[in-house]
């Protein structure tokens, strides 16, 4: 058990995001035990021009203006840190040469204000800890002079345009900086060590107290209380670049005696879709993460109709595990990761057609028993078994 130490986390996921995430959650469980200091990206200089009306980009902009702090603190030992700076947008750049100048000149403004917040803090001999992000943050390692960093690689987010042009390249060199790295695919894990022997394959966290209805008394909120049953569901980011709309539509159309509800925010592709034209599927929006619990109690059969593609097919769906500790049987796209973690435990479906019959076949198999089932295989994967596998590899490298 690692205790007592200061522990600096970086990484895509920004904290102030509508859905639970694995930095996220990592950082609150390490709270726990040590200090914690989770960093959000700096603010880019495309969003501040042309996204101004996101609440997140709102936010920072505030911030820049010193209305709200750029250092809070959410737990007893975890404080969040919102960059108080606009990183150049730079992604665009084809010269590897003036990308590499630029990039630096980002990084070390962006070390910078870290550096400040530690101080502030008081930490001492620091832990970093980057979560899959390789662009923004590449060069922490030399400028915070960590004890220890550590890298987690746990999505094929090289696969998506933005990181594919200059992150394909970055990604290995990081890890093959990093002390060790950890993944939560198996796939990963020999990708890794490709350029890092000491990678290693330490799965998911899943919040399965958040998750828990023992006692029954999480209440259905009225919006999808009033639907009608059988609740056919999705929660999740609803985005083409990972959802089959085609498949959505098709289940939908094929059944009208079941509703389908969708909770998250709609992205592009989404917006004004052809699922808009049918009377049995429900856009609820994206709500508050500690409201989700109570949302998924009102669902039937949960889904995650992705598409097969190089991000999707080897990523670790956090919903998964999520769902399963609700006791909500599952149907899911089968990707090569979901038959090789879940095949057990969810319904795996290849076409639109199977995904009917497998929506059916789970409404008429379910009982308490194997809601049990999937409780218990959720609760394998909790935080903080997740945490404690990242304390193993860091007491081994301290040996």
């Amino acid at each position: 058990m690692v205790k007592n130490r200061d522990i600096v986390i970086f990484g895509l996921q920004r904290w102030d995001k509508f859905t639970s995430t694995i930095t996220r959650n990592t950082a609150i469980e390490m709270a726990k035990n040590n200090r914690v200091l989770f960093v959000n990206q700096p603010l880019k200089r495309k969003r501040a021009i042309f996204n101004k009306d996101l609440p997140f980009v709102q936010k920072r902009l505030k911030i820049l203006h010193c209305e709200e702090d750029d250092l809070v603190q959410e737990y007893n030992n975890l404080w969040v840190f919102y960059p108080k700076m606009i990183a150049e947008s730079i992604n665009w750049i084809n010269s590897e040469t003036i990308f590499s100048i630029l990039h630096k000149n980002n990084e070390k403004k962006y070390a910078n204000r870290i550096k400040n917040a530690i101080e502030r803090l008081g930490f001492k001999n620091i832990i970093l800890f980057g979560d899959t992000e390789m662009i923004t943050g590449y060069y922490l390692k030399e400028y915070l002079k960590p004890d220890i960093f550590f890298y987690l690689l746990r999505d094929a987010v090289t696969s998506v345009s933005y990181h594919k042009k200059h992150g394909t390249k970055l990604q290995p060199l990081l890890m093959k900086k990093a002390d060790f790295v950890v993944t939560n695919s198996n796939t990963f894990e020999e990708f890794a060590r490709k350029h890092n022997p000491k990678s290693y394959f330490i799965g998911q966290g899943c919040d399965v107290d958040l998750y828990s209805d023992i006692d029954g008394k999480l209440i259905v909120p009225d919006d999808i209380k009033s639907i009608k049953k059988p609740i056919i569901g999705y929660i999740g980011a609803l985005t083409t670049i990972r959802l089959d709309i085609n498949e959505l539509y098709y289940i939908a159309e094929q059944r009208p005696d079941w509703s389908l509800v969708l909770i998250g925010p709609q992205q592009e592709g989404f917006e004004k879709s052809k699922l808009d034209e049918l009377d049995n599927v429900y856009f609820l929006g994206a709500k508050k993460p500690d409201t989700l619990p109570s949302y998924l109690k009102g669902m039937d059969v949960t889904l995650n109709p992705q598409i097969v593609n190089e991000i999707t097919d080897l990523n670790y769906p956090l919903k998964i595990d999520e769902y399963l500790a609700m006791g909500k049987p599952v149907v899911a796209t089968s990707t090569s990761f979901m038959e090789y973690y879940f095949k057990g435990c969810t319904y795996l479906a290849n076409t639109k057609e199977e995904y009917v019959a497998l929506i059916e076949k789970a409404l008429m198999e379910d009982s308490p028993e194997l809601q049990q089932k999937r409780i218990k295989i959720a609760g394998e994967h909790s935080w903080e078994n997740f945490v404690n596998k990242i304390y193993h590899y860091i007491e081994e490298f301290e040996k």
